[in-house]
């Protein structure tokens, strides 16, 4: 049987799915210079095969199956299997029509399609529901599969193939770019957290690999690419200390060179972790910050983090040459113009070395959805992106959001201390004139606010 792993890609903008927003996947469409920048290295970032499709691969190929990846054209095969997503949900559906017209069996995989099976059950012959990885090993031992078929979570990960990247290899825009290759890992599964809003742990619960497994994984990788670059997409990959020392342990005994990034909760890291991680091989770290207003994140079930906290991590990763990537979330319901302002003027401050803005989204599934369903004036449903206003909020309008995520991008990145965090040339200038040089770009910012809408985004 040949079977198709469909990853469907588009230039028209940046669309990244797989394991953002949980698998709904993510829609950038830049809408100033800056914004274009910023585009552009989050593109280098994010623009990586589909771990999924490499599972998929892994088993369907374990059993003896010919395999084919595509991000545009339909190729000749038995079955297809289509990597859904909310955000470009259309064009994966209109690509589903075009192959079963020409005698393909469809199915879509995902979260997507699990959740919000209406919008691709006329399209397909059966939808995967839950993980895939189940379904897809009686599919490859030869079972039909129709209709909605239960897919129930892996309940040992270790039991995986490793993903099978050689299929995927040069699929991806950044991988045709530079030599050092970018594969994703996920060492574990699901969130440990209760966040309101996050689509991360609603298709199943929290599950990890143990640390032989995930070092095989990455000794395997070292021997086929020199020095692979590894992007972990756990949502908290330091969330067991132990076990993510052990991790680096292994990775420092058997000699892996290799890089890394990964995303965790800032109270998950200290100066010691940080030491070691770097040592092992860590780049770059993201977290959420979402939002500075602590009572605002109680209210939505995440677990504030004190402030001089995460200003001494963020002090630790400049020490140590790390890059920092914060999280920010503009619209929680106690939002107004000056409670955002003041994550703007926060995320300058805190000085990472990036910074992403989004829009709060309600996502299907989700205890937030439960209460924000009533609010929700968007009909289109890949309008769900994290960058487009979808429901009626009680103190901002829509455009007064769009201002000001616009307002936030241009005063992050557009200013010297930008610049100089990313270069990491803090020891050249003093903090006292670096914040001079800010104060007059950011005054700038402010005058250029007021002649749009008459207003600044400050506090």
């Amino acid at each position: 049987m040949r079977v198709i792993l469909a990853d469907l890609k588009t230039s028209e903008c940046l669309i990244v799915k797989d394991t953002v927003a949980g698998g709904y996947g993510s829609r950038f469409v830049p809408f100033s210079k800056v914004t274009s920048i910023y585009c552009y290295f989050k593109q280098r970032r994010l623009d990586l095969p589909s771990i999924q499709m490499g599972y998929l691969a892994a088993i369907l190929l374990g059993h003896g199956h010919d395999v084919a990846v595509t991000h545009d054209a339909i190729p000749a095969g038995d079955v297809a299997l289509v990597l859904s997503s909310l955000v470009d949900y259309r064009r994966e559906t209109e690509w589903a029509d075009e192959a079963r017209q020409r005698g393909i069996r469809v199915g879509f995989v995902g979260l997507a399609c699990s959740k919000m099976p209406e919008l691709f059950r006329d399209h397909a012959d059966f939808l995967i529901m839950g993980e895939p990885e189940a379904a897809a090993s009686r599919l490859a031992c030869g079972e039909r599969l129709t209709g909605q078929t239960t897919s129930p979570p892996v309940a040992d990960l270790d039991s995986l193939p490793f993903p099978r990247w050689e299929l995927l290899r040069g699929t991806g825009r950044t991988w045709g770019q530079t030599q050092r290759r970018r594969f994703p890992v996920l060492a574990s599964r699901g969130c440990t957290e209760f966040c309101t809003y996050c689509p991360h742990r609603i298709l199943a619960g929290y599950r990890s690999r143990s640390v032989r497994n995930v070092a095989d994984e990455l000794e395997q990788l070292c021997d086929r690419y020199p020095r692979p670059h590894i992007v972990f997409r756990d949502p908290l990959f330091t969330h067991d200390r132990d076990r993510c020392l052990s991790l680096c342990d292994e990775i420092l005994s058997r000699g892996l060179g290799l890089s890394f990034d990964c995303e965790t909760r800032l109270d998950g890291l200290d100066d010691d972790l940080l030491v070691v991680l770097r040592r092992a091989g860590m780049r770059a770290v993201s977290f959420g910050v979402e939002t500075v207003a602590p009572e605002t994140l109680r209210r939505v079930g995440r677990r504030p983090i004190p402030e001089p906290h995460q200003r001494a991590v963020i002090d630790a990763c400049h020490r140590l040459d790390i890059m920092t990537v914060g999280y920010y979330v503009f619209g929680f319901l106690q939002d107004d113009w000056s409670t955002i302002s003041a994550t703007i003027e926060y995320s300058i401050a805190l000085g990472t070395t990036f910074a992403q803005f989004k829009v709060l989204t309600p996502y299907p599934g989700t205890p937030m959805w439960k209460q924000f369903a009533p609010l929700v004036f968007e009909r289109d449903w890949q309008q769900f992106n994290g960058y487009t206003p979808t429901f009626r909020h009680p103190n901002v309008t829509p455009e007064d959001l769009r201002f000001l995520l616009g307002a936030a991008y241009a005063r992050f990145y557009a200013r010297p201390g930008w610049l100089v965090n990313y270069w990491n040339l803090r020891e050249f200038l003093s903090n006292a004139l670096l914040h001079r040089m800010d104060r007059k770009v950011l005054q700038w910012h402010a005058e250029k606010e007021i002649s749009v809408v008459s207003r600044a985004a400050e506090c």
